[in-house]
């Protein structure tokens, strides 16, 4: 008989899936954990997700879906503690989440899936103590950061290295994003091939979708009104027409000029992410065409992060410096159907991370018709397809930066067609799919584990 997972437990120590991404610890991590679970109940699999409580007055369980919990479990001071504290509360954790489970009959999870090096070191103390297997989803490695730190970031501690190896060699299986985070395990932490399983994240087709998509029937209607295939097997290429115009109507709504050419950054502000790569290329753009500052706006949407929290002013200070002040706009994070809004409204989403595990900011705006123009880093190359749904940038001179953006500044019809392309591309990382690609990693964790 095969096995099947019918509850799994999932840990998140360090960051709620309730809490709003792009700002704190909140992002990209935050998104899968919410979409995966969804998709695994939706598939008939159980979810509960353990997280550490952040304010006295959270209630012990939530509802987030049908078929998945968030369970608050209390460890530390509710508030005060950044991510570097928490180590010190993981055995409070460990204890709350095994208490949990004393509540219910032996049994009662049957998988143990954990997110981030923290969450992978109670989830193998779980998964022992239940006798069920683990898969761990590393999402961010301090060796891969710390080998492309942004100027002026702060290097991952040797104790978060430890860590993520004990709990390399503990887990049953082990999730990554691309081939690349996978060859990086095997490289930097020792992970053996049986432990690898690559799954693509995906995208939430429903709320991310082009501004042409039609209101009424299904996403897969929508996709295929601006989709078609040119051959077997060959990627689709949406149409363009109208996009201008449904863009222009958006930018209404959100106050941006109608005929701008608009360069969005939407992201946690961190040295990590790099937004000020952007400024300073913005800046360049500025000096070589001096007109070019009454038709363009420089949307940032998301809030300080990380060691962004130490200086939550130094890129409205950068900008000032810079003299764009003037066409630099500063957004608080906003929720997924507003930020929807901001990908369609934009001419093409910059993304000049140091690092990026996947970079589902990138697909999110690719599936609403937004192209991309991204650092060549983690799995951006798989992400966006250089030259077809944006470009590609090896580096971070803001020189190369804006000699990309300058292809989309002077040509806005270029933009609309790697727009269309990339809704047609960002439609093959449906969420449901990366459920299903879970569910077989667990079967396989399940079948062997120790």
């Amino acid at each position: 008989m095969t096995l099947r997972p019918a509850r799994v437990a999932m840990l998140s120590v360090h960051t709620s899936p309730l809490h709003q991404p792009g700002t704190g610890d909140a992002g990209g991590m935050n998104v899968y954990i919410v979409e995966l679970s969804k998709r695994l109940a939706d598939l008939g699999v159980e979810v509960e997700i353990f997280t550490r409580a952040t304010a006295s007055d959270l209630p012990p369980t939530v509802e987030l879906a049908p078929g998945v919990l968030v369970r608050h479990v209390t460890a530390g001071p509710f508030e005060g503690l950044v991510k570097e504290d928490l180590p010190a509360q993981l055995c409070a954790f460990t204890h709350g989440v095994l208490r949990a489970e004393a509540g219910y009959r032996p049994g009662y999870y049957d998988l143990v899936h954990s997110h981030y090096w923290l969450s992978g070191q109670v989830g193998w103390l779980a998964a022992e103590r239940w006798g069920v297997p683990l898969v761990h989803t590393m999402h961010t490695m301090a060796k891969v950061k710390n080998a492309a730190l942004a100027l002026g970031d702060t290097p991952e501690p040797p104790a978060r290295i430890i860590g993520e190896s004990q709990v390399v060699e503990a887990a049953d299986r082990l999730i990554a994003n691309t081939t690349e985070e996978a060859n990086e395990l095997a490289v930097h932490y020792g992970a053996r091939s049986d432990q690898l399983s690559v799954v693509h994240p995906g995208v939430n087709l429903e709320v991310f979708r082009p501004a042409t998509a039609t209101p009424v029937g299904t996403v897969g209607d929508a996709l295929d009104h601006t989709c078609t295939a040119t051959a077997p097997g060959s990627h689709a290429h949406a149409d363009p027409r109208t996009t201008a115009a449904a863009r222009a109507e958006i930018r209404a709504r959100l106050g941006l000029p109608v005929d701008a050419t608009v360069l969005l950054f939407a992201g946690r502000i961190q040295p990590l992410k790099a937004p000020d790569v952007l400024l300073k290329a913005v800046a360049e753009l500025l000096e070589r065409d001096p007109s070019l500052r009454e038709r363009l706006v420089v949307p940032v949407v998301g809030g300080p992060s990380g060691s962004g929290l130490a200086r939550p002013e130094s890129l409205h200070k950068l900008a000032a410096q810079l003299g764009i002040s003037d066409v630099v706009r500063f957004r608080p994070p906003v929720g997924q159907a507003e930020l929807a809004d901001w990908y369609r409204a934009a001419s093409a989403l910059v993304m000049p991370s140091y690092s990026e595990s996947f970079g589902l900011v990138a697909l999110e705006a690719q599936a609403c018709g937004t192209p991309v123009v991204a650092a060549s880093v983690g799995g951006l190359p798989v992400a966006v397809r250089d030259g077809e749904t944006g470009f590609l940038v090896q580096g971070h001179d803001p020189r190369e930066w804006a000699h990309k953006l300058q292809h989309l500044v002077d040509a806005p019809a270029l933009g609309l067609r790697m727009g269309a392309a990339a809704a047609c591309h960002a439609a093959n990382f449906g969420w449901t799919g990366a459920a299903a690609e879970t569910i077989e990693v667990y079967r396989e964790a399940m079948g062997t584990a120790r």
